[in-house]
């Protein structure tokens, strides 16, 4: 994605230093915009230019970023892209209102794409982008209720479905839909998309919490272990619930029921040696490669009618990518 298309819609009037220098400061951080990529390489293999899918690519980036701000706050997190977290930089309030603005400015570009794809497509996505973002929000309660109410009775189901909401419909599902709308002026069956989608966002979510037990800091960019800080109810976590001994389970429940400034390192430590001795990083890895496979199969329903293509090749290649990564 052109980072010059980002930052246009980054330099709106006073007040700079207030709103709009802080706005501009988790994109300019980098990351590998994967969700922009998806939009616009969904978008030219069914034909469209980029130019054509620049500007929903944009948005998608600058929502994201309002995301990351939010989650940051309701996280406790302390990193992001090798940095200290918005709220931890300038405060709580002022990191809020930020987010506010990312939130509010991504609807600028969808606007604009009245201009390049006429009234009626505009709208078209502009219903898509309302739908992922309810879903996402819904996800996100999901998984702040788990932590507020200290749920342990978890299955996998109830994981894949809160990051079906949470992940897959911003980071997957979405880029991939309104590519295909853009490229084929909304003549397609944009389940084909979902079903893609979700199983490609959901390898990548698992990964991603893999990462942050197991990764390398240098190239996560985030605070390793931060889950376990933070009681997140991965699919790790979820499965040392399954198999952990009652006694285990009982000190399970006392450690995630604690706000993160009262878990100690010792709590973290005891929990990540836990993860290990019942295999659930392992097991962790195995589902989400099946998932990666379920997401190939997918792809042939989804793509298999295009002509090959660059962007083809690039969409299919990240299915392996998203549990490769490091």
């Amino acid at each position: 994605m052109s980072r010059t298309a980002l930052r246009e819609f980054l330099r709106p009037p006073e007040p700079r230093s207030e709103i709009y220098d802080l706005a501009a400061d988790y994109p300019d951080r980098g990351g590998r915009s994967l969700r922009a990529s998806l939009c616009i390489s969904s978008a030219r293999a069914f034909g469209a230019s980029q130019e054509e899918a620049i500007n929903s690519a944009v948005a998608l980036e600058l929502l994201h970023n309002a995301f990351l701000v939010h989650d940051d706050i309701e996280d406790g997190s302390e990193e992001r892209r090798g940095r200290p977290t918005m709220h931890l930089l300038h405060g709580v309030p002022i990191a809020v209102n930020v987010g506010d603005a990312l939130a509010v400015l991504s609807l600028r570009p969808l606007i604009a794409n009245r201009a390049k794809l006429g009234s009626r497509l505009t709208l078209r996505i502009l219903e898509e982008a309302e739908r992922m973002a309810r879903e996402s929000v819904e996800g996100q309660a999901i998984e702040l209720a788990w932590r507020r109410h200290n749920a342990v009775d978890l299955q996998d189901a109830d994981y894949l479905r809160m990051i079906l909401k949470k992940t897959c419909w911003y980071t997957t599902i979405y880029p991939c839909r309104v590519g295909a709308l853009i490229g084929t002026r909304d003549r397609v069956d944009l389940d084909r998309h979902m079903r893609f989608g979700f199983f490609l966002g959901a390898a990548f979510q698992i990964q991603d919490d893999l990462l942050n037990l197991v990764g390398d800091h240098a190239r996560y960019g985030k605070e390793i272990g931060g889950d376990v800080w933070e009681g997140k109810r991965t699919l790790m976590i979820i499965r040392l619930l399954q198999q952990a001994s009652p006694e285990e389970r009982i000190e399970l429940r006392r450690v995630l029921g604690l706000e993160r400034e009262r878990r100690t390192h010792d709590d973290v430590r005891w929990i990540r040696e836990r993860l290990d001795a019942h295999g659930c990083i392992e097991y962790a890895r195995q589902v989400a490669h099946g998932l990666a496979g379920a997401a190939l199969h997918e792809f042939q329903s989804a793509y298999a009618d295009l002509p090959d293509s660059r962007d083809k090749r690039f969409l299919k290649a990240l299915v392996p990518w998203v549990i490769e990564r490091a």
